[in-house]
């Protein structure tokens, strides 16, 4: 039955490719009628000649939709079609003898044609076996294999029976290689081909400009084929060596020259990207034991792809980005290098937080009553090929490319957000999104399409609200209203966050907006901005002991003694997610392991260098240690910490862990378990609270799919980079001052002058933080405003609106001196 299936896979194939020849003859060649009327025959008075390239697009198209096929003219089709053919393979057809039988190569062929063409100062030869075999899919699959490596290979051992040959290769290529293919399946990393065979011939070809002619050539003659093979008639499943056509195509360190990028690798990428997820996972771990510079070269060669096409082409709201099948491919080729790069660097695909609830109430929802589900749908959880892998961006721990290598700044320039927000959420089976391919967008891109799914949202709940307030009679309240006490704060929130998260959650989705009991303040995101600074000020106050400060890090962390119930750490997470979902920059000062828990991971030890630098290094020392552990150092898996009052608490970490000695045998047990009590189960109770609070807002959000860890951060903290002279361009003056009036160019002189422990001190007497907003200071719209004439009165600020009330001084050095004085000694006086 197997033997029948692989004869039927092997007529369908080759009865496919004759099809498509045919069709690629009838649009160069004609049928020879000259009365024939068929619109897809160069024989027709009405055709427009195509050229070979587009004529092998066009015959792929021909096929697919089963049109019309002309009756060729016997007397001269097989001569005409017979030359055509071999035009594309080579330019001068002579054949000699001694090498029209190399039908794969292998190192030592290379070698030996070279040689001959060398010592006759002709590589005609050499082009015309070169050409031949890498436009060939079957030859190209067999060729530079790793059980040839060693045989001595002679041109004039080809002499065996061609009919047997033939025979062979119909039959018992298919069967034998898919054997092959299924062994090596048992080790996803191991392929038949050599491949530092395959580099040493391509460090020697590619000096000789003939051959590399004749490699883009055959490059584009394979791809259509190829193309046509995964696309119809599942050629990977049937063979798994076919992945061995992309691993040596890849080796040609030359693919990202113009002669390539103008046909050739668009045409590959295209084929590639055809590849079952089975196909580009095996890849993806092949490519991973690569070095450095290789993976590299092929992370440069499809970025330099998707940048020529970007800047060679002109997009608008009619002509996406997105529905350019050349850049398209690129990425998706690029995605697989993307996670080998992942997999080639530090990985920890365990410590995993698992208690989160990704299940769906089988419910109707009202979005499905309206047929509206898919635009409120979650975004996609999972990447196939990242499923498969099972290997998530978010596992790994230091990657072997930096992360920001991938981001392609040409293409963040021109992808519409809006539409591709759409295609994200409602049309992803018909329209690429790049949002699917998160890794090549900036975080300000991403930022936008988080900054539409969050719109969306609230839209959706403001027309939820009217509709059940039309049916249940009451007043609508499309906004997420609160109503606070400046003086008692936290309570006021506390209390209504707390009846919203229990009798509606849904109305966290709406846009938030704040009143101040007694006060007349509309909030146009002011308002809201002075209230999430407020709490947090309250919040991370030491005296309430919620969080522990660490004065060398200048971070918070949990306090796993606190006396708070979990409420409260609920309030904070929820502040943290209303101010991503409502687009408003935190002073917040967490390590980076607490962002790393949000998403879904578990605290390492690693994760201790910035969240307990003292802590880190004594374990470091203790893991490094070359003497005695056990005598030397007298450790138990008893430690001991302090609690909320200062007094020492014991804690074991294993049962009876008084009596069990550290040891250079257990050590790194000790380590991993002092590492788990205090980044995961010491706080588990507070952390779990907090993260609560943080996924009422986000849960349903593509946050988790789009941003890693250190995204997250800038999302709420915003950069850390700051750039003055960007913020310079774009603030506003009001009040009688304007860019060109003199306190104004003394006072930017003045704020260049400062050093930048002195611009974050700046920039948190005017904006309430320390950082640059997301997409830097350029988006921050500071305002300068005169507050009066020469006077000894400080500059004064208003944070919620980032506003700067500067009197007219007399002089640079008053303005110099008045100025330092307010950004040094704000603390303390109040936020206005």
């Amino acid at each position: 039955c197997t033997m029948t299936c692989m004869k039927s896979d092997i007529r369908n194939r080759a009865a496919a490719k004759h099809l498509i020849e045919r069709y690629f003859r009838q649009l160069t060649d004609g049928c020879g009628n000259g009365a024939c009327t068929n619109e897809f025959c160069a024989s027709c008075c009405d055709f427009r000649p195509l050229d070979n390239n587009a004529a092998a697009a066009k015959a792929l198209e021909l096929f697919k939709i089963n049109a019309k096929l002309c009756n060729p003219n016997p007397s001269k089709k097989d001569s005409d079609s017979s030359a055509n053919e071999n035009s594309l393979l080579d330019s001068k057809m002579s054949d000699r003898e001694n090498f029209s039988d190399v039908h794969h190569l292998t190192e030592n062929t290379v070698c030996t044609l070279l040689s001959s063409c060398e010592e006759e100062g002709d590589y005609s030869a050499l082009v015309r076996v070169i050409g031949r075999v890498f436009s060939n899919a079957e030859s190209l699959m067999k060729s530079f294999r790793k059980d040839e490596h060693n045989a001595t290979e002679n041109l004039d051992s080809t002499d065996v029976d061609k009919q047997s040959e033939e025979t062979s290769e119909a039959m018992g290529a298919s069967s034998a290689a898919a054997g092959e293919g299924a062994s090596n399946m048992s080790d996803p990393c191991e392929v038949t081909v050599d491949i530092c065979a395959v580099r040493r011939v391509y460090d020697r070809l590619l000096t000789i400009d003939q051959v590399e002619a004749a490699l883009v050539n055959a490059i584009i003659y394979l791809t259509p084929n190829m193309e046509l093979d995964l696309e119809y008639l599942d050629v990977y499943d049937t063979n798994p060596d076919y992945l061995n056509i992309f691993i040596i195509v890849m080796e040609n360190s030359n693919l990202h020259s113009p002669e390539y990028l103008e046909v050739a690798l668009p045409q590959f990428c295209k084929a590639m990207s055809k590849l079952p997820v089975a196909a580009l996972a095996r890849l993806s771990r092949v490519w991973s034991k690569y070095d450095l510079p290789h993976i590299r070269r092929m992370m440069e060669t499809f970025q330099q792809l998707i940048t020529f096409t970007v800047v060679s082409n002109e997009y608008d709201g009619e002509n996406l980005v997105n529905d350019d099948e050349t850049v398209v491919a690129a990425t998706q080729c690029l995605k697989v290098v993307f996670y080998a790069s992942i997999q080639a660097g530090d990985v920890n695909v365990e410590h995993n937080d698992d208690d989160e609830d990704d299940s769906e109430s089988d419910e109707l929802t009202l979005h499905e009553m309206l047929g509206e589900e898919q635009l409120y749908k979650k975004g996609p959880r999972v990447d196939p090929l990242e499923k498969e892998l099972g290997v998530r961006p978010l596992d790994s721990i230091k990657p072997l490319i930096p992360f920001e290598d991938f981001i392609n700044e040409s293409l963040n320039e021109v992808v519409e957000m809006d539409k591709d927000f759409t295609f994200f959420k409602v049309n992803a089976e018909t329209k690429f999104s790049f949002q699917t391919c998160p890794f090549i967008l900036n975080v300000v891109t991403k930022n936008q399409g988080l900054y539409y799914d969050n719109r969306i949202r609230m839209y959706s709940e403001r027309r939820l609200t009217a509709l059940y307030s039309m049916v249940q009679g009451q007043q609508p309240n499309p906004y997420l209203k609160l109503k606070v006490r400046r003086d008692h704060i936290i309570d006021d929130a506390l209390v209504r966050l707390e009846m919203i998260s229990m009798e509606n959650p849904s109305d966290l989705k709406k846009q938030l907006f704040v009143e101040f009991e007694g006060e007349q303040g509309v909030d146009e995101g002011g308002v809201s901005k002075e209230f999430f600074q407020l709490v947090l000020e309250e919040i991370f106050n030491p005296d309430i002991g919620m969080f522990t400060y660490d004065d060398e890090t200048k971070l918070f962390w949990f306090n796993s003694s606190s006396l708070e119930n979990e409420a409260q750490y609920t309030l904070v997470g929820l502040v943290l997610g209303l101010a991503i979902y409502n687009n408003c920059i935190l002073d917040v000062h967490f390590p980076m392991v607490v962002y790393r828990k949000l998403l879904g991971k578990k605290g390492t030890y690693l994760d201790l260098s910035d969240s307990h630098p003292a802590l880190f290094q004594s374990l470091k020392e203790l893991l490094e240690y070359t003497g005695n552990v056990e005598t030397d150092m007298m450790l138990t898996f008893q430690i001991s910490h302090t609690d909320l009052f200062g007094s020492p608490v014991l804690h074991d970490l294993k049962e009876d862990g008084e009596q069990i000695p550290v040891t250079k045998e257990n050590r790194q047990e000790f380590v991993d378990l002092y590492t788990d009590y205090i980044l995961n189960t010491s706080v588990e109770r507070q952390f779990k609270a907090f993260k609560k609070g943080f996924q009422m807002v986000t849960k349903e959000s593509p946050l988790k799919y789009l941003f890693r860890p250190e995204e997250v951060e800038m999302l709420i903290c915003g950069s850390r980079k700051l750039d003055f002279e960007a913020l310079e361009k774009t603030t506003d003056y009001d009040g009688g001052y304007s860019k060109d009036s003199q306190i104004i160019k003394d006072f930017w002189e003045t704020i260049h002058s400062f050093g930048e422990e002195q611009k974050r001190l700046f920039l948190q007497f005017t904006t309430g933080t320390d950082r640059a907003p997301v997409g830097g200071l350029g988006k921050l719209k500071m305002i300068i405003a005169k507050n009066g004439s020469d006077t000894d009165r400080l500059p004064t600020s208003h944070t919620c609106f980032n506003a700067l009330l500067l009197p007219e001084y007399s002089s640079k050095e008053k303005l110099k001196e008045r100025l330092l004085k307010a950004i040094t000694y704000a603390k303390g006086f109040g936020m206005l």
